[in-house]
């Protein structure tokens, strides 16, 4: 029995290591793909519970930050779509009966930053480019975080630098905006 609770503590101190280790850096990630600075500490504190309860796998893994990144970025997808799919359900809900004219509101900002034309892009695109360029991840560690090939990494990142360019302006390379706003970020859990 006393090796089954040496294994325990062994494994809840490892698990204690890489919470301190990684908890701010999944916090930035979740804040990034999601946009929501109050759900980041949140989404990452919940992937960081679902790792705890396979533990033994993670911490087997070949690449257990990986995996981790993987978890928060499925976890901002699904609430990403929860989000979507209630706005949906709202509009759907207020939209004007009849044949009335709805006129859309114009489009009045001058300058759209750098989150705001994150959030515009779709979901696979949006963590291609946070991971490669905000994260500094090479394509291969990218294609592990989301479980996609290195292939598709190299061009849904490509796709989303130029549509962030077309979106931001010519200015400045969008990548260099990516990363100045992550320089800016808060380092998350802070609490």
């Amino acid at each position: 029995m006393g090796t089954s609770i040496d294994h325990a503590d062994a494994a809840a101190a490892e698990f204690h290591e890489f919470f301190e280790a990684h908890y701010a850096e999944l916090a930035r990630l979740a804040h990034l793909l999601t946009g929501e600075a109050d759900a980041a500490d949140d989404l990452a504190a919940d992937a960081l519970l679902a790792l705890w309860h396979r533990w033994d796998r993670v911490r087997n893994a070949d690449h257990p930050v990986a995996y981790a990144r993987g978890v928060v970025a499925n976890m901002a997808r699904t609430r990403i779509r929860s989000a979507v799919r209630e706005r949906r359900r709202i509009a759907l809900f207020w939209a004007p009966r009849g044949g009335g004219d709805a006129v859309d509101d114009p489009d009045v900002s001058a300058v759209v930053d750098v989150q705001g034309a994150l959030r515009r892009l779709p979901f696979r695109k949006r963590a291609c480019v946070v991971l490669r360029h905000a994260f500094d991840l090479s394509e291969r560690d990218t294609s592990l975080v989301l479980g996609i090939s290195v292939g598709t990494v190299k061009s849904q990142t490509s796709r989303a630098v130029a549509e962030l360019q077309r979106i931001l302006g010519p200015e400045t390379s969008a990548a260099a905006q990516v990363q100045a706003v992550v320089a800016a970020q808060p380092s998350g859990g802070d609490r």
